[in-house]
């Protein structure tokens, strides 16, 4: 039995977002179009009641796209009742433990999935000091001398999952536009952001004729993202820092009136706000009165499991 809560957002006639809470059984996001799945709304905290921040995109009932791997987001998948052969790509915003941390979770269970196609996992490049790359951090998790060698065959044609996972970088500097994923199903491209001193970037999703950008963790220092994320009918931004937040909160996270800036700039038709810290918890209605000086269109709060038609 599937309890369904609707939450019509009035005025607005371009789009239907429906969230979609479950109480027995599996979400359901709908069976035709395009849905985008919250399967985590928290950070790195161990006392908000929520996993890290990761999010499926959905097309004509299948999840076509994975974006970050959080801790929790294996169990939030096998919840939602996604399958793992259906995926198109999975997608890095940036390589921190709290957006990471499942990798090996997901590679590991898909040995049940029945997959029998190829994995594009794509994410940032590294530095040359402390982070690694996207192919470099897969390595050392599940590579021949990787935290987790015995799924080492997952690199190779000879996997015991029955499909290889092919690993690309994508570029962390500069301000040049990436794009060069696609299949029938979607596009990918991507954008170098700043977050601190992590390599990080944005993602930009064509799938059905919408357009979904997921900024990850982000400052405005490069104020690429605007432009980036033009006319998106629905423009995730993470929520982290409170407006009142100096010094390196505001290095690695955008404040709300700064995430209100964006949207506007961008015309976005939707706002989700994920990655909802406890420093910004409770403190909604603040952070909707600063990003409403200059984005007046839906806002979303969101929360584990919700589900949001386009």
């Amino acid at each position: 039995m599937r309890t369904v809560s609707a939450s019509l957002l009035a005025g607005y006639l371009l789009f239907t977002a429906v969230s979609v809470v479950a109480q027995e059984g599996p979400p359901f996001c709908g069976t035709e179009g395009v849905w985008i799945q919250i399967l985590g709304s928290g950070g790195s905290e161990l006392d908000d009641g929520n996993s890290g921040s990761s999010y499926l995109v959905w097309l004509d009932n299948k999840a076509r796209l994975l974006v970050d791997t959080a801790p929790g987001s294996s169990l939030r998948f096998d919840t939602a009742g996604a399958e793992f052969a259906d995926l198109d790509a999975i997608v890095f915003t940036h390589l921190h433990a709290d957006h990471a941390a499942d990798f090996p979770a997901f590679i590991d269970g898909s040995v049940f999935a029945g997959r029998d196609r190829p994995l594009p996992v794509l994410g940032p490049e590294g530095d040359r000091e402390t982070h690694p790359d996207t192919k470099t951090f897969v390595t050392r998790l599940i590579g021949p001398e990787g935290a987790f060698p015995y799924l080492a065959d997952f690199l190779t044609y000879k996997s015991s999952g029955g499909y290889k996972i092919d690993v690309r970088n994508v570029p962390a500097t500069g301000r040049r536009r990436w794009s060069r994923f696609g299949t029938a199903n979607i596009r990918l491209a991507s954008i170098p952001v700043h977050h601190g001193g992590m390599p990080a970037v944005a993602w930009r999703v064509e799938v059905a004729d919408q357009v979904i950008v997921f900024a990850g963790d982000l400052s405005n220092q490069k104020n690429a993202l605007p432009k980036f994320a033009e006319g998106a009918d629905a423009l995730i931004i993470h929520h982290a820092i409170p407006e009142t937040a100096r010094g390196t909160l505001k290095e690695n996270h955008v404040t709300p009136t700064q995430i209100g800036q964006i949207a506007a700039k961008a015309n976005a038709r939707m706002l989700i706000l994920g990655h909802r810290m406890n420093r910004t918890r409770g403190r909604e209605t603040q952070s909707r009165e600063a990003i409403e000086v200059n984005y007046t269109e839906p806002l979303i709060f969101a929360n584990d499991l919700e589900c949001w038609g386009l």
